[in-house]
């Protein structure tokens, strides 16, 4: 069985300003984070960034409580924390129906520091697999979310080189005759 990975480092420290309770709260359990200096926060991850997290019910009630600029998680925590059983004390978010460049946009929007944040991602796996490596650029700016992979810029490539429209030659097993 082979293991993928996907490390990814956000380059620009994020101002420990610009974060709410509850973009801190979960962006700390996304990604690892590490505190540079007493003003900002670095996030990483180094296997990948979590899209199933588990946290204390009060915590997270106490974070959205304390968070003033709405946002568009709000929305989908508040419908989970809805079918959440009330007794339980740790809930589990599922936010792989949101990402993290969508939190990343809500804290470069409301920044007076930050105009832009890049991320960067690679993919490996634990086999050698040709469809398992690559890497990933992102780009989150107050109005837009730009990405591209390392297979986006390959076909950009065979674009520019005017192979994007020339087929594949045929193997000898095609032209034996055989399927």
């Amino acid at each position: 069985m082979a293991d993928y990975y996907t490390p990814t480092v956000v380059q620009q420290n994020i101002p420990k300003i610009d974060m709410t309770p509850l973009d801190r709260l979960l962006l700390e359990q996304i990604f690892d984070s590490h505190e540079p200096n007493e003003d900002e926060l670095y996030f990483y991850a180094e296997i990948a960034p979590n899209d199933s997290i588990a946290l204390d019910r009060r915590k997270l009630e106490s974070a959205i409580a304390a968070s003033p600029h709405p946002s568009v998680v709000d929305e989908i925590i508040a419908e989970q924390l809805l079918d959440s059983d009330p007794a339980e004390t740790d809930i589990t978010l599922d936010l792989s129906g949101i990402s993290w460049e969508f939190l990343l946009q809500e804290i470069v929007r409301r920044s007076t520091t930050l105009r832009y944040v890049t991320v960067l991602s690679s993919f490996t796996c634990s086999k050698m697999r040709s469809d398992a490596w690559g890497g990933m650029a992102v780009l989150i700016t107050a109005d837009a979310i730009l990405g591209k992979s390392t297979t986006d810029i390959l076909e950009d490539f065979l674009v520019e080189a005017g192979l994007d429209q020339i087929e594949s030659a045929p193997s000898a097993k095609d032209e034996a005759g055989h399927a």
